[in-house]
């Protein structure tokens, strides 16, 4: 990254100090462990949506009483969602998993991803839990962490970064999952997120940390606009860096906005179907919140993420986002650039349509819209705000995946 300060390094959440994880996935079920091997301070923020899974309400819960944490469970292959019982099958797997590594029940946060509606199968629940203890015991493994909470993603997705204080080292390592129904708004996003650091911080600090970082990276992303049930990002502190985090408060926001940006752009490029990546620049907005709703609003538009699909730089579909966004705009002043993170061309510049028929704009646009990486600049000319949001194309594949979920 450019900041000569934080370096990217491997082993996703057991690279920071004192760290555990490991995961066991057969067939479309599969449970992940990752355990603090000291009680840690944690914070996590949640989805909106006011159909919520058990495991959401159960862990926002325990939060809430608690300000020390040691481990986090999750499942993949059931959303445990919207279910009979489901609030007692959450609880079950939060008392074994308890049982298993010997720590208290109000010590664990759970987590679930997968079909809603269906009950959980707690004796393969159970079974993959019990795997998944024994290898901890044996080995960490940040990769099979992140490979057990897959559902229909294509990739397993993890990072780290560290820097240094006064010669000491502090982490921050994270796994995610997610690949469709992206769009999260989690103030307090399926798509998971479990990190872990071993910075020394209290809660409302980390609270404050985490959430700011959300709002750039998860929240910020879009795949298809549909919002789960069971967005979750967790995050835990265990202090044994021996860093305070008032003596880096700025590098530290950096790092763990660093791992949540790198991650949700990994969700992006892995949503379902997608051949294509974009990241759309609103600058120039009056407000953070017009340049907020003006990125967001060109990242969920169907029209725009289908022109991505063809390879087609229509920017009549872009600034008609940026239009009905709700941001203020005048379609006089703005300026629509496309690039592929090497060199940009003009498609609108001062409201004027630059790239017309058979122009050396047009031309160069439509050869840069066939990279699998697109970035889309806009800028209002209003202000001096700006935000950056991440979205995918829209095709066929998107399609077929969903049309067969549960069959």
């Amino acid at each position: 990254m450019n900041d000569l300060e934080i370096k990217v390094i491997d082993n996703g959440v057991v690279a920071p100090k004192g760290f555990k994880a490991n995961g066991f996935k057969e067939d479309k079920y599969g449970v992940a462990l990752i355990l603090s091997e000291k009680e840690a301070v944690a914070a996590g923020v949640f989805t909106t949506n006011k159909v919520y899974a058990h495991p959401v309400k159960l862990s926002k819960e325990i939060l809430k009483n608690n300000e020390k944490i040691r481990a986090i469970v999750a499942n993949s292959g059931n959303a445990n969602c919207f279910t009979k019982d489901g609030m007692e099958d959450a609880k079950e797997m939060i008392k074994e998993t308890a049982r298993l590594l010997n720590i208290p029940e109000n010590q664990v946060l759970i987590a679930s991803t997968g079909v809603i509606g269906r009950k959980m199968p707690m004796d393969i629940i159970k079974d993959r839990l019990k795997k998944t203890y024994d290898i901890l015991t044996k080995e960490n493994n940040n990769l099979n962490s992140a490979k057990a909470i897959m559902t229909t993603d294509a990739f397993p997705k993890t990072t780290a970064v560290e820097f240094e204080v006064n010669g000491k080292k502090v982490r921050v390592g994270g796994i995610a999952k997610g690949a469709g129904m992206i769009a999260p708004n989690m103030l307090h996003a399926t798509m998971l997120c479990f990190i872990t650091t071993d910075i020394e911080i209290n809660r409302d600090e980390l609270t404050e940390s985490l959430q700011n970082a959300v709002d750039e990276s998860f929240n910020s992303a879009v795949v298809d606009g549909d919002m789960s049930t069971n967005d979750t990002v967790f995050v835990l502190a265990n202090g044994e860096s021996g860093v305070n985090y008032k003596d880096c408060k700025e590098t530290f926001d950096k790092a763990i906005a660093y791992v949540c940006r790198e991650l949700a752009k990994m969700i992006v490029s892995d949503g379902e179907g997608a051949t294509k990546f974009m990241e759309v620049l609103v600058r120039g907005a009056k407000t953070k919140e017009d340049a907020k709703k003006a990125s967001m609003s060109v990242v969920r538009s169907l029209l725009v993420k289908t022109a991505l699909f063809g390879s087609d730089p229509n920017w009549g579909r872009i600034v008609a986002a940026v239009g009905y966004s709700g941001a203020e705009m005048d379609m006089n002043k703005i300026d629509v650039l496309i690039g592929d993170f090497k060199e940009e061309v003009y498609l609108v510049k001062d409201g004027e349509q630059i790239a017309d028929e058979g122009t050396a704009e047009l031309i160069k646009a439509e050869e840069i819209m066939k990279n699998e990486k697109i970035k889309i600049i806009v800028d209002l000319k209003l202000g001096n705000e700006e935000n950056t949001s991440y979205g995918c194309d829209l095709g066929y594949e998107y399609v077929r995946i969903n049309s067969e979920y549960t069959t």
